[in-house]
């Protein structure tokens, strides 16, 4: 049990440790381990959405059909999943002093993201019996990069409106939720859709693992540039401050 368990969260946990060595200034590990724990509340959470949404007959939990794959995709799994890890972010940050510099809600976005990747493929993982290594290796190269690329986009857009508010790009705050909402209902209408057919499976396979391969490299790439700018900034205002003024670390 322990060797699955490693194999289940240790992808997410990588990849949180990725996002935080960029940081110039690291965030407190007991706050960014609490980011975890919600993330993994956020699973429970989302299921408060969801229930509804199938009680109004909004998606089916064996699509037979592409619409009812899409709509399972979106209604079942993205909109109410991507609302509870916001819903969880903001609580995590609405009263957090160390939210600071953009960077930090990538960070912060990253660890309650990877909480409920970590989590859910932990159930995914112990369900599968004795096939779980195979689902855990499947899941490490598609569910969990996923969950993480929804998560730092996140991230990013919540920190741009927290910070510039209506100085913001036009639509960022409604883009720190419907982005995620549309990578991660395209990821799983691909899921969905590729169970349907046996010729198409193959296929859309292909299709997935290109479509998260993009998604990554776009994903490390925005967390390369956004930690260089932060360092940047920090560099900055370090060579700005009075030479017997400290500046202010966190």
């Amino acid at each position: 049990m322990l060797l699955i368990s490693i194999a289940a969260v240790l992808p997410a946990l990588l990849l949180l440790l990725f996002v935080y060595r960029q940081d110039s200034i690291p965030e407190p590990r007991n706050i960014v381990v609490k980011g975890l724990i919600f993330g993994g509340l956020a699973t429970f959470a989302s299921t408060l959405i969801s229930t509804p949404f199938f009680n109004l007959g909004l998606f089916v939990n064996e699509p037979e059909t592409v619409g009812e794959a899409i709509k399972t995709a979106f209604f079942g799994a993205a909109i109410p999943e991507e609302c509870a890890k916001l819903f969880m972010l903001w609580l995590l940050l609405r009263h957090n002093p160390y939210f600071d510099e953009k960077y930090d809600g990538i960070v912060y976005a990253a660890s309650v993201g990877l909480g409920f990747a970590a989590f859910e493929n932990l159930l995914y993982v112990i369900s599968a019996g004795a096939g779980w290594f195979s689902v855990a290796v499947s899941r490490a190269f598609l569910a969990i990069p996923g969950h993480f690329a929804f998560a730092v986009m996140m991230g990013y857009y919540y920190s741009l409106y927290h910070f510039y508010g209506s100085d913001a790009p036009t639509g960022t705050k409604t883009k720190v939720l419907l982005v995620p909402i549309l990578l991660h209902g395209t990821y799983d209408s691909i899921c969905f859709i590729s169970d349907l057919n046996a010729a198409w499976s193959g296929v859309l396979t292909l299709v997935l693992l290109y479509f998260c391969i993009r998604m990554f490299k776009a994903t490390r790439a925005k967390i390369i540039s956004e930690a260089e700018k932060n360092r940047e900034e920090n560099e900055f205002w370090r060579n700005s401050a009075p030479d017997d003024e400290e500046p202010d670390d966190q």
